[in-house]
């Protein structure tokens, strides 16, 4: 019962990637024009920046994650047809 519910926490698939990133993105301009309110002019717009610049390093992240993990399986498929006996 337990890896079903973890399972939820998983990324499959790019559209939940690109889902999640989104979602990110949201709460990092929530964040940063709450920054512009309580650090008005160039530190706020800063503060701002990096909030919303996390997302991008996130985002990559994340897909370069699933790049990684399609490889990997992929490789494993591989392996198994190579070892298979004929």
């Amino acid at each position: 019962m337990l890896r079903k519910i973890a399972r939820l926490f998983v990324i499959k698939n790019r559209f939940e990637a690109f889902v999640i990133i989104y979602a990110l993105a949201l709460g990092a301009t929530s964040r940063g024009s709450a920054y512009l309110e309580e650090y008005p002019g160039i530190a706020g717009q800063m503060l701002f920046a990096a909030a919303t610049g996390a997302v991008f390093l996130a985002g990559a992240a994340i897909l370069d994650g699933l790049k990684a993990k399609a490889e990997l399986a992929q490789l494993k498929a591989d392996r198994q047809q190579k070892t298979a006996p004929d």
